[in-house]
């Protein structure tokens, strides 16, 4: 296995490690969807049976990190490395996971870019031989975290048609060198762009899509350059998670690069989760949307054969409740990896 650095921001992996296996859990409104045939486990209680919100974001990550390792036809004490992030303050729930789990365990940190990071540093440990077997998890649970970084939904606080709603759910995929016998095609992962920090000055805590916009933009324009394939190269670009405001605005900034690419081809998480529903706002955001997305519906499209090559492009707005508090503008991030099947 070995990576080749393109550009200053693009690993090309060769041969590629391969995505063994996948799950993705949600909550009872993301069931109520559109993807809900793709996902492994629906909880119909936000509670899933504990005592407080964080405690069941906690369960259905465990949940997820353990189908994900049981569909890859591992056992847990063959993966090496376990990379985990989330949105609560000091990672809790991850960290808490992986006390359950008991895997070697880097913490991470990219808001709702977590799970692309993630994929990227698993990817990365496999092909330079630092682990045979790596595990990339992630998770939000909207009554969490909306109460840390916004208002508790039990408040009823007024929102705005810009506010995206933060998904309750969680992925897992873990990521090696050899395919076991598994019941899905193994994807390759065949290269990762690491984004850069964009601030254009958006202050508003509710319009997320807007902060994160021109992360997306700069972190896709890196990797078409440093990748050197063009623009119809990918069935499907999935944005996570720009929603039906933020969306557009990335259209608008590639436009603006000269680069143009077709709504069918170029699609968002935050868009697809919930349905078109004025109740569902802007869409979803959260960790977990785009990696619930992925690791359930993506997965099986590539599996299906209705889809052979996916970059997935995780956007995070890396704010916290203090620098909101002190009048700071919101930077943003955004990751690529690439999944492609033969």
């Amino acid at each position: 296995m070995s990576v080749m650095q393109a550009g200053r921001q693009t690993w090309l992996f060769a041969p590629a490690p391969l995505l063994l296996g996948s799950a993705a859990v949600v909550g009872k409104r993301e069931g109520a969807g559109p993807l809900a045939e793709d996902f492994d486990v629906i909880h119909k209680d936000n509670y899933l049976g504990q005592k407080s919100f964080e405690a069941a974001e906690q369960k259905m990550l465990e949940e997820a990190c353990n189908l994900a390792v049981r569909y890859s036809g591992l056992g847990r004490d063959e993966v090496d490395l376990h990379f985990s992030g989330d949105l609560l303050n000091q990672i809790t729930s991850s960290s808490f996971t992986a006390r359950s789990l008991g895997l070697p365990y880097l913490g991470i940190f990219g808001a709702c870019s977590t799970f692309v990071e993630g994929q990227a540093l698993a990817a990365l440990a496999v092909a330079s031989g630092a682990a045979r077997q790596a595990l990339a998890s992630t998770s939000s649970h909207t009554n969490a975290a909306e109460k840390q970084f916004r208002y508790p939904n039990e408040y009823g606080a007024q929102k705005n048609e810009t506010t995206q709603i933060t998904v309750t759910g969680a992925g897992a995929a873990v990521i090696g060198q050899t395919a076991h016998k598994t019941e899905l095609r193994p994807v390759k992962i065949t290269s990762a762009t690491i984004g850069k920090v964009v601030d254009l000055n958006v202050t508003d805590p509710f319009n997320m899509g807007a902060a994160m916009a021109p992360a997306a933009c700069a972190c896709l324009l890196a990797h078409f350059k440093e990748r050197q394939v063009p623009p119809d190269y990918y069935d499907l670009i999935l944005t996570g998670d720009l929603g039906r405001v933020g969306s557009p605005l990335l259209q608008e900034l590639l436009l603006k690069e000269g680069l143009f690419l077709p709504e069918k081809q170029l699609n968002d998480s935050g868009k697809m989760i919930f349905s078109d529903e004025p109740k569902n706002l802007a869409g979803g955001s959260g960790c977990g949307c785009i990696a619930a997305t992925a690791c359930g519906h993506i997965r099986r499209q590539l599996a299906a054969g209705n889809l052979r090559r996916v970059l997935l492009i995780a956007t995070g707005a890396l704010l916290s409740p203090l620098s909101v508090q002190q009048k700071e503008s919101i930077p943003g991030i955004a990751h690529a990896v690439s999944w492609e099947v033969e």
